[in-house]
């Protein structure tokens, strides 16, 4: 289903459109190229670390209370990215 919503013809134009924005189409099931899959080790080292929940309930808001929090620590993002090996260029250079 993500597959086939990235490869949709409107996404295809949409991308083409904005010339600031490069996509890279990945392939299908390839966690290791999925900048998303790092954010659980940082959940793990962070938020769930050494913690036991009393349900899950509790663990879930914990997750989203640490994933909410992440995009404010560009250090753990950019990890994310690098730890997949997709070419990315460093944090000062997008923002200078």
């Amino acid at each position: 289903m993500d597959r086939a919503t990235h490869l949709a013809a409107g996404m295809r134009r949409y991308v083409a459109d904005l010339d600031w924005l490069t996509a890279y189409q990945l392939p299908t099931h390839a966690p290791d190229l999925n900048p998303a899959e790092g954010t659980w080790p940082v959940l793990r080292r962070t938020t769930l670390a050494n913690r036991a929940f009393a349900d899950p309930h509790e663990l879930i808001t914990a997750a989203r209370r640490c994933l909410r929090q992440l995009p404010y620590r560009s250090d753990a993002l950019d990890g994310c990215l690098r730890g997949t090996g997709l070419p990315w260029p460093d944090h000062d250079d997008i923002t200078h």
